[in-house]
């Protein structure tokens, strides 16, 4: 079995800013709505999530983004079981950047999430919004 059984899409694409207003105002003035405004406070970080139709940017402030090319930090796969993905993925050998599933308060009744990392250093985060 796959985990693709548990995949319905990409869920977001993160990146990283120095300055989340100006981050904001430029992806509302290419026709984003801001879906949510919220912080993750064990990083220090105030994060917000930006609509246009079905994509959606987490931006999130940490001011350590690079300003450069390739400054995503990394692309979310929507599972709808994020156990059974994270016992899937750990069995076949990937390399997790999280030991075990993290959670954050985020959307009405938070997300679960975990991350490994790609071949070319790429992080996927595979997230379930509860």
């Amino acid at each position: 079995m796959s985990v693709s059984k548990f995949v319905t899409g990409i869920q977001h694409i993160g990146i990283p800013t120095n300055d989340i207003r100006k981050t904001i105002e430029f992806y509302n003035s290419l026709g984003f709505e801001t879906a949510l405004e919220t912080a993750n406070e064990a990083a220090n970080e105030k994060v917000a999530f930006l609509k246009l139709k079905n994509l959606i940017i987490e931006t999130y402030q940490n001011n350590n983004a690079c300003e450069t090319d390739g400054a995503i930090d990394h692309i979310a796969i929507d599972v709808t079981d994020i156990e059974k993905a994270f016992d899937m993925i750990r069995a076949d050998g990937h390399l997790l950047l999280d030991t075990e599933i993290q959670f954050l308060p985020f959307w009405e009744q938070g997300v679960k999430f975990f991350r490994i990392k790609g071949p070319n250093a790429e992080k996927i985060e595979f997230s379930q919004i509860l």
